[in-house]
């Protein structure tokens, strides 16, 4: 009988520890959905590679994010859908394409596409439930990006949209 109730006390325990946001992590609000996440750890590894990322983009007159308006007032309800999108985004298409020969930097871009990966995920279950809805005015925000992004050739946008990484965490840490 006590070592039920051990058992019970340690499984619940493991439980609360599970649901706490880890050392480092903050909790972001994106809508109806929160998500754990180290914005300050991405940005570390993003600012170790950011010189040599940006310096390998050779059309510096266009952007992808920063399109007027891109994410610029976005709605707090679409704040989801949009950060879902991007987290797709950048997980389906950005990283795959972002491949250097300097080991150092490709560790560095795997190790935020892992962070990227996850967050991904946990957006994706809140999106499965129905909270995270995507209006119009999203999807019209997310098909510029998309269309930014499709005018280059596969290599210079995968680059181009990881140069511009800190202009999405800075849209991510500003959120309400």
């Amino acid at each position: 009988m006590k070592g039920s109730h051990l058992f019970l006390c340690l499984l619940s325990m493991s439980c609360c520890l599970n649901l706490m946001p880890t050392a480092g992590n903050k909790i972001f609000h994106f809508g109806p959905c929160s998500v754990s996440m180290s914005v300050t750890e991405i940005r570390s590894g993003f600012t170790a590679i950011k010189a040599n990322i940006q310096a390998r983009d050779p059309i510096r007159t266009l952007s992808i994010l920063s399109y007027p308006h891109s994410l610029h007032k976005v709605k707090s309800l679409d704040r989801c859908c949009i950060t879902h999108h991007l987290f797709n985004f950048y997980v389906d298409k950005v990283f795959k394409h972002c491949k250097t020969e300097d080991s150092y930097i490709n560790r560095k871009i795997s190790s935020i596409a892992n962070s990227f990966l996850s967050v991904k995920r946990k957006l994706g279950q809140c999106h499965e439930q129905n909270k995270c809805l995507c209006g119009q005015e999203s999807d019209e925000k997310f098909k510029q990006i998309l269309a930014n992004y499709e005018g280059l050739n596969v290599t210079s946008a995968a680059i181009k949209s990881l140069g511009e990484l800190d202009i999405l965490l800075d849209w991510i840490e500003k959120s309400p």
